[in-house]
């Protein structure tokens, strides 16, 4: 096997290692944005999400809310990058398949 063709074994795998552990990662973060809304003048956060065809709302409070923000931005990164490294790992099992 010549030098490249090592080279992206090698990559597939880190690639695969690294989906695997943003996966594990994102089943640990609430799924959902966060909305606002405003009652007498008191702003009220909530959790809202899909459960099948509902969209659940949770009441979130003033107490949680940055960490429960912080918690659903890093889903949306988290996100971002699975479709970014699943992306790559099919142009590397392409080239791998066409070569072996």
């Amino acid at each position: 096997m010549n030098m490249i063709l090592n080279t992206v074994l090698q990559e597939k795998q880190r690639i695969d290692y690294m989906l695997a552990r943003y996966q594990e990662t994102l089943s640990n973060l609430p799924k959902g944005t966060i909305s606002e809304k405003k009652i007498n003048g008191n702003i009220y956060y909530y959790l809202k999400y899909r459960d099948g065809k509902k969209v659940i709302s949770k009441y979130v409070g003033k107490d949680e809310i940055k960490e429960v923000r912080e918690q659903v931005d890093k889903r949306h990164h988290v996100e971002a990058m699975i479709k970014s490294l699943t992306k790559e790992q099919r142009l590397a099992t392409k080239i791998l398949e066409e070569n072996l």
